[in-house]
Order: C-alpha cells, then structure tokens, then sequence
C-alpha cells in the first residue's frame, strides 16, 4: 500500500508505471488493474472555475487514507493499492487523484477502486477553495453526486 500527498504536480501513468514495478508480488499473482485518474475541471456549481487550492490536515490525512485503504483490503481480496491525492494550488486539467487497486480478478479490482475512491471524497480531510472566473473564492461545500 502507498499513500502520498503531492503539494507538486503528478504525472498519473509515471507513477503508476513506478508503482507497478515496486510490487514484485503482482507479477504473476495481479490478473486486473482498477485505475482512477481524477483532473480538475473548470467548472463547479454552474460556475467557471479558473483555479483552485486543496489544503488537508498533513498526518491526519494519510493517516485516514490508510484507514480506507484498511477497510478496502477487508471487504476484498486484493494485491495492493496505490492513492496518490494532490494539494496546493491546482489548475484546469491538472490531476488530482490517481487511486489504483490490483487483484486477481476484474470485479474485485473495479469494486474496491470505487470503494476506495468514493470514500476519500465522503471522509478524507481534503478542503478546497476555488477561485471562480470573476476573481471571487468560495469554499467547495459538498462533493458532486456524480
């Protein structure tokens, strides 16, 4: 399991690229992979965003990401799991998350990735402000049902 928190920005598929060939153990063993590359969009709320900043509570929120993580390798049967989560200010475009699982089998890898990418936006300590097209900021005040 990795988790990391980048104040810089993150290439997905390089990471993904590194973290697969640090887990010997899914060679022969990983029949699928479950990805989840999230961008920023440039939109939110009917509005246009042009910019946003991510802040999270350092420690804590590693410390809950594993938790999930935890929580995920209980209820599935799989590999490993990788959750890369950006902070700081972010653009239009830029990644944002990138969660990747590995099992054995295909149900299992998509489930758990959902899981586990459904959970870090309903629990992790992540807030975000976003800087609208008119210069205004506002707090995002929920996730998107989506």
């Amino acid at each position: 399991m990795a988790v990391r928190i980048s104040a810089m920005p993150f290439e997905p598929l390089l990471e993904l690229a590194a973290a697969q060939s640090g887990i010997p153990e899914l060679k022969g063993k990983a029949g699928a992979s479950a990805i989840f590359i999230g961008a920023m969009r440039d939109f939110n709320d009917n509005d246009d965003v042009q910019a946003m900043t991510l802040e999270h509570y350092p420690g804590m929120t590693e410390r809950q990401i594993e938790t999930i993580i935890d929580e995920t390798r209980r209820q599935w049967p799989i590999i490993d799991a990788l959750v890369i989560h950006r902070v700081g200010y972010v653009l239009p475009g830029d990644a944002l998350v990138l969660v990747a699982v590995w099992s054995a089998h295909r149900s299992v890898a998509f489930d758990a990735c959902r899981h586990i990418l459904e959970a870090l936006k309903s629990s992790a300590p992540f807030w975000k402000k976003e800087v609208l097209a008119n210069d205004s900021e506002r707090w995002v005040e929920h996730n998107t049902p989506f």
